[in-house]
C-alpha cells in the first residue's frame, strides 16, 4: 500500500517539536486534571464507536504460564489485556488525564514469569524537551488497578524504534528486580518491584539523539541487551559478571540494530533480528541470526536478503526450532512473515498461502479489491499453548490465525485513531461522520460496526484534514485531506459516496488543509497549510470545484466556518492577530470584526451554533471560553468557564430550546468533558476519572436527533461516545 504523507506516525515519529505539536496540545503551565469535585457530574456510558484498530500495534506479549493471557500495547494509545472468553482487548490506561497525555504512548511492557498478576508498563509517547519524563506503571491485578512511579527520564513511544523488542524485563533470577533500557539515559534497575528506579552502570555510551537500548531479553538466567546506537550491538549481563559483548556476533550494515530477540528455551538458542535503521520506516536492510548459548556459535539463519529489514521474531514454546520472524519496509512484494520448523534452516512465508477475511474492518482493503498482508510488521508472538495461533501487528491492525492459513483481524476493543474532525447529521443512516488521522473519513451507519463501506474512496486519502456538511442541504458533504489521486472531494449522498472535485488548486497537493461549504452547499472555502506549518492564501469555488479563485482577505491558514443559516455568511479566526474575520459575500471578501482576542495558539476554535446566525462561541484553551451573538462583531467572555478547549453542539433538552452545549474544558480549573443545557450559565462533568483518554482537545460533537449523547475525539483512542447512563 503507498502510505500518503504525512502520515500521523511520520509526522509525529521526527525529533523536530514543530511537527509533533500540529496534532498534540500545546505545551504550557499545567492544568489541574479532571476531579470530581470540580462541579456537578452525571453519570456516563461511554464506548468506542467501532472501526478496528486503526494504530500501529508496536509490541504484543503472551503470559508464558497463564493460558490466553495476552497484553498489547500501541505507540499513541495506551496498552490492553486480551479477555480470552470474549475475543476482545480490554483498554488498561483510559484512566490517564489530561496532564498526562504524554503517558498515553506505551514504550514497552513486561510480566512476571512466576507471578502472573503483576504486569508493568513503562509509559512516554515522545523522548523531545517539550515533553514531559515517562512513567512506569506497576499492577498487581493484571492492570485492574495500578501504582505509579515517576522517572526522571523521558521515553519515545512514539518516535523511531518503537516497533523494537521490550526494553522492561523482569529480572528472571529474582522477580522483583527490573531492569528498564531508555534511548537516552542508559539503564534503570529497579530492586521493589517497580517502585523505584535508579542508573545502573552500562557499558554502552547514551546519546541525547541516539536510540538506545532496543530490547532486553532473558535467556534462561541471563539477560540480554540491544544497543542501536552503533558499536557492539548485542551485550549480556550474568549473575557471576556485569554487561559484556556477545562474543562472535555478527557485523555489518544488515546487522547494524538489533531489533528483536526470542530464546528457545528447548534447544537454548536464541534468535535475533536486526536491521540497518531502528524502524519502522527507512530499513533498507536486515538480517536474522541464531546464537547457540552453549557453544556460542553464530549462525545466519537470513530468510530472504534484500532491501529490507527484520521485525517481529517470535519462538514456538511448545515446538523446539520453530520461529517466526517478519519483514518491515518490503514495500514491493509486502511484508511477510517467514516460518521455520528446524531452526531456521528452512523458512516458509506465511504470506504466500495466507488468505484474509477483513469482514468486520473492511477499511482494511484501503479502497482495493483485496487487503494487503501487512506493512510495518515490528512485533509478533506465538500463543505458547496454541503453536498454530500467532499474531501479528501493522500500522492499522493485529492479524491473527488459529491454523497458519486463515487471518483475520484480532482486534475487537482495541481502537487507536487519531480523530480530527466529528460531524453527527441531522438526518439520514448515519448518526456520525469522522476524520481521522492515517485513515481518511469514516461514514459510521452503526456505531457497533466498523463502516461496511470502509474508509471513504474516490480517492483514498490518508490523514483527513477537513471535513464538513452544508447545515441547510446534509446530503451535501467535503472532504480534505493527504492523497496520491486527488485531495478534495464531495458527497450528494450524506457522506455515503464519494467524487472528487474536478480540479485543485495546485497547493492541495502538498498543503491540504481545512474546508468549509456554505449553509447552502453552494460555495466552498479551501485553506492551505503545509505540514510543517506554513500558511497559504485560501481558495474559493462557487462550481462545486471546478474552479478556483484565491481569497486574498481571508487570514492565511485559518479555519474557515461557515455560518449554519446564511449561505453568504463566512467566519475565520487570525489566531496570530487576535482577530475574528467575517465575510457577507459568499467567502468572496473578509473584513476584520472583533480584535485583541486570544491570540498565538494555532488551536484555538471558532464553532457555530446550529439554526442560528452569527451565533459564535471561541474556544481559546486557558484564555477561556468567548461568545458572539452578533457575527463576531463583539466577543463576551464566559464566567463559567476556566478553560475551553473544543467544542460541540447537540440536541437540546427542550424542543425549540437552545442546543446542548458540549466541550473539553474546565471549571474551576478541572479539565473533562462537560455539557450545558443552559447557554453555559452551568455545566455538569459527563466523563470520570476511570474515562479520561490523555488529550481530547481536538474535537467534539452532540447528537442532534439525540439529547446527551456526545461523540469525542481522542489522539490515539479512537472515537468515544457517550450516554447518560
Amino acid at each position: 500500500m503507498t502510505m500518503p504523507i504525512p502520515s500521523r506516525r511520520v509526522m509525529l515519529a521526527g525529533a523536530a517539536g514543530a511537527a509533533a505539536l500540529t496534532a498534540l496540545p500545546t505545551v504550557q503551565g499545567p492544568a489541574r486534571a479532571a476531579d470530581s469535585a470540580a462541579a456537578a457530574a452525571q453519570p456516563y456510558r461511554w464506548r468506542n464507536a467501532f472501526i478496528g484498530g486503526t494504530g500501529f500495534i508496536t509490541g504484543v506479549l503472551f503470559h508464558p504460564a497463564v493460558r490466553g493471557l495476552a497484553y498489547a500495547r500501541t505507540d499513541i494509545g495506551g496498552a490492553y489485556r486480551w479477555d480470552d472468553r470474549t475475543a476482545s482487548w480490554i483498554p488498561l490506561t483510559d484512566h490517564l488525564g489530561w496532564d498526562d497525555w504524554n503517558l498515553l504512548g506505551v514504550e514497552a511492557m513486561a510480566v512476571d514469569p512466576a507471578r502472573p498478576e503483576r504486569l508493568y508498563l513503562a509509559l512516554g509517547t515522545y523522548a523531545q524537551p517539550w515533553a514531559g519524563n515517562g512513567a512506569v506503571l506497576r499492577s498487581t491485578d493484571r492492570g485492574a488497578t495500578w501504582r505509579r512511579s515517576d522517572l526522571t527520564v523521558k521515553l519515545g513511544a512514539n518516535e523511531d524504534g518503537r516497533g523494537t523488542g521490550e526494553r522492561l524485563l523482569v529480572d528472571p533470577r529474582n522477580s522483583d528486580t527490573l531492569w528498564l533500557g531508555t534511548r537516552h539515559d542508559g539503564l534503570l534497575k529497579s530492586t521493589d518491584a517497580g517502585a523505584t528506579w535508579a542508573p545502573s552502570p552500562f557499558p554502552a555510551q547514551p546519546s541525547a539523539t541516539g536510540q538506545g537500548i532496543t530490547f532486553l531479553a532473558a535467556a534462561g538466567r541471563v539477560v540480554y541487551a540491544g544497543w542501536g546506537d552503533g558499536g557492539t550491538a548485542l551485550l549480556r549481563s550474568t549473575t557471576a559478571s556485569g554487561w559484556e559483548p556477545v562474543p562472535g556476533q555478527p557485523t555489518g550494515e544488515s546487522a547494524k540494530v538489533p531489533i528483536h530477540a526470542a530464546y528457545d528455551a528447548r534447544t537454548r538458542a536464541l534468535y535475533v533480528s536486526y536491521a540497518n535503521t531502528p524502524g519502522p520506516n527507512n530499513q533498507t536492510a536486515g538480517s536474522v541470526h541464531r546464537l547457540d548459548t552453549v557453544t556460542g556459535t553464530w549462525t545466519d539463519v537470513t530468510p530472504e536478503k534484500g532491501a529490507f529489514g527484520y521485525g517481529g521474531l517470535s519462538v514456538d514454546a511448545s515446538r523446539a526450532g520453530t520461529v517466526v520472524v517478519s519483514t518491515n519496509n518490503r514495500w514491493s512484494a509486502v511484508d511477510t512473515l517467514f516460518r521455520s520448523t528446524d531452526a531456521g534452516r528452512g523458512w516458509t512465508s506465511l504470506k504466500d498461502t495466507a488468505v484474509l477475511d477483513v469482514t468486520e474492518t473492511p477499511y482494511l482493503k484501503w479502497g482495493e479489491a483485496q487487503p494487503k498482508f501487512g506493512w510495518w510488521i515490528q512485533t509478533l508472538a506465538i500463543d505458547p499453548y496454541d503453536s498454530k495461533h500467532i499474531v501479528y501487528g501493522t500500522g492499522a491492525t493485529l492479524y491473527g490465525t488459529r491454523d497458519l492459513v486463515r487471518w483475520a483481524p484480532q482486534i475487537r476493543g482495541l481502537e487507536e485513531a487519531a480523530v480530527r474532525q466529528l460531524i453527527s447529521p441531522p438526518s439520514g443512516t448515519a448518526h456520525l461522520i469522522s476524520g481521522l488521522g492515517d485513515i481518511g473519513v469514516m461514514y459510521h451507519e452503526q456505531l457497533t460496526a466498523s463502516p461496511p463501506s470502509g474508509m471513504a474512496s474516490n480517492p483514498v486519502m490518508g490523514s483527513a484534514t477537513g471535513l464538513a456538511q452544508a447545515a441547510l442541504a446534509p446530503s451535501y458533504v467535503v472532504r480534505a485531506g493527504w492523497g496520491d489521486h486527488g485531495n478534495g472531494s464531495y458527497s450528494n449522498d450524506g457522506g455515503r459516496t464519494w467524487a472528487p472535485f474536478a480540479a485543485q488548486p495546485s497547493l492541495a497537493g502538498s498543503a491540504p488543509g481545512p474546508i468549509a461549504t456554505s449553509a447552502n452547499g453552494k460555495t466552498l472555502l479551501w485553506s492551505f497549510v503545509h505540514w510543517d506549518g506554513t500558511k497559504h492564501p485560501a481558495h474559493r469555488s462557487t462550481d462545486n470545484g471546478a474552479t478556483w479563485v484565491e481569497v486574498p482577505s481571508f487570514p492565511k491558514g485559518a479555519t474557515p466556518v461557515a455560518d449554519p443559516a446564511d449561505p453568504a455568511r463566512f467566519y475565520a479566526y487570525d489566531t496570530v492577530a487576535g482577530t475574528l474575520f467575517a465575510s457577507t459575500d459568499g467567502g468572496a471578501s473578509f473584513v476584520a470584526r472583533a480584535t485583541g482576542l486570544p491570540s498565538g495558539d494555532a488551536q484555538f476554535k471558532i464553532a457555530a451554533a446550529p439554526g442560528r446566525t452569527g451565533d459564535l462561541w471561541l474556544s481559546a484553551k486557558s484564555n477561556g471560553l468567548f461568545r458572539s451573538t452578533d457575527g463576531g462583531a463583539r466577543f463576551t467572555k464566559i464566567s463559567s468557564c476556566w478553560a475551553s478547549h473544543t467544542l460541540g453542539f447537540g440536541r437540546a433538552a427542550t424542543t425549540g430550546g437552545y442546543p446542548a452545549i458540549f466541550h473539553t474544558g474546565a471549571t474551576e480549573g478541572f479539565v473533562g468533558v462537560y455539557r450545558s443545557d443552559d447557554e453555559a450559565r452551568t455545566w455538569v462533568r459527563i466523563n470520570d476519572d476511570s474515562h479520561q483518554w490523555g488529550w481530547t482537545g481536538e474535537a467534539i460533537t452532540g447528537d442532534p436527533r439525540i439529547h446527551g449523547r456526545v461523540y469525542l475525539g481522542t489522539n490515539g483512542r479512537g472515537i468515544q461516545y457517550g450516554d447518560p447512563a
